[in-house]
């Protein structure tokens, strides 16, 4: 899958909308609707108009289902999710990623699991 371009990013709004649609897919509009608009205060047409940028950014997908459309995603959730932790660590850290993690420690933000958690995976990487 591919991943749009720096002028295509995807809003933090795009991104609530393909969570609904990676969690499960494909959905109407008002399936992903009944996912994001309580919890954001949208409505229908906010969705809609959401669900067209992502289709025009070529992040969406759609298939014609009777009288409406079925969107998909196009991105990888995981593609994405690792291009845009790329372009977080290179815009705030100068591409370097201890940095980020000593941020987080500094802040707190990091549990005892997430200490252990990453403790796990340095020693799989180191394998």
């Amino acid at each position: 899958m591919a991943e749009p371009d720096k002028s295509e990013r995807i809003s933090e709004a795009e991104h609530a909308v393909m969570e609904a649609l990676w969690e499960r897919s494909p959905l109407t509009a008002a399936e992903v609707c009944e996912k994001v608009c309580q919890r954001r205060d949208w409505s229908m047409p906010t969705v809609k108009t959401l669900l067209s940028r992502l289709v025009s950014k070529q992040a969406v997908t759609t298939q014609p289902d009777g009288r409406r459309f079925l969107y998909s995603p196009l991105l990888d959730r995981t593609d994405y999710t690792g291009a845009e932790s790329r372009r977080l660590v290179d815009r705030l850290f100068g591409g370097r990623a201890a940095p980020l993690f000593a941020q987080l420690a500094e802040s707190e933000i990091l549990t005892e699991d997430d200490l252990a958690e990453m403790e796990a995976l340095l020693k799989e990487l180191r394998q």
